[in-house]
This record gives structure tokens, sequence and C-alpha cells, in this order.
């Protein structure tokens, strides 16, 4: 709901008078919906196609697989925006410009998400203890 409402103040100019104003937020909730149902089974698909590589290998592959769920389990533990930003520009290869347009934001708020993403994933990677990540 509240990302619906913040896209309907952002896109108030573009609602027109004498329409339905339910029906213009029920498009924008809808499409929110969508977006994260998209943007969930796009994250779910690169989290396991990473595990699948992981499993083809030997030893060194199951030492890659227990990084990678580690990985995953970090990346659920962040706020949805800067998990959202990191998977955008670092796991689908993104711009900042077209994660921001994506996200509906400036590139530079798409710039310091995806910095703040990184530095709450290796402070949270830090804080488990004796994992692959943390091994040097």
């Amino acid at each position: 709901m509240q990302d619906t409402v913040l896209r309907a103040l952002g896109a108030r100019h573009q609602f027109q008078e004498g329409t339905n104003i339910k029906a213009w937020l029920f498009t924008i909730l809808r499409n929110v919906f969508l977006e994260q149902r998209r943007r969930k089974a796009k994250e779910t698909e690169i989290l396991s196609g990473i595990s699948r590589e992981s499993d083809e290998m030997s030893d060194r592959g199951a030492a890659l697989q227990d990084h990678v769920l580690d990985l995953s389990v970090l990346l659920w533990r962040l706020p949805q925006v800067l998990r959202e930003a990191l998977i955008l520009v670092g796991a689908q290869e993104l711009s900042y410009e077209e994660a921001a347009a994506i996200c509906d934001c400036p590139v530079g708020t798409m710039k310091a998400r995806v910095s703040r993403a990184r530095a709450k994933l290796a402070e949270l990677a830090s804080s488990v203890p004796s994992t692959p990540m943390t091994e040097s």
C-alpha cells in the first residue's frame, strides 16, 4: 500500500480529473504487485542458478554452495530497497540508470542504495561466525 501511495503522489500530475481515482489507484497497486512478483521470481531464478552451478563442482563446489546459501540468507536480511538495488545492479548487471528507472528513483539514490547494500552485506557477513564469506 505504501508503494502505491508513494507512486500515486509522485504521478499525481498524470491523474485525469473526472476519472475514477479508485480505479487509478488499483491500477497502480496491481502494477506494484506484479513488479514485485517478477522481481521475486528473478531473484529466485538467479539464486537457484548459482546454486545449481555450484552443485556441479567437486570439493570446491560444496564450499561455494555454502557460500551461495549464506549469501542468499544474508541478502534476505537486507531491507527490501537495498536488496532490490543490489540485485538489479549486481546480479542482473543493469546500469544504475536502468535500475533507477525500474525503481522510479533518481540515479544518485540508486547509487547510494547499492553502496549501502554492499556495506550492510559486508557487515552482515563479518558478523556470521565461521562462514566461507568471512574466511580468507
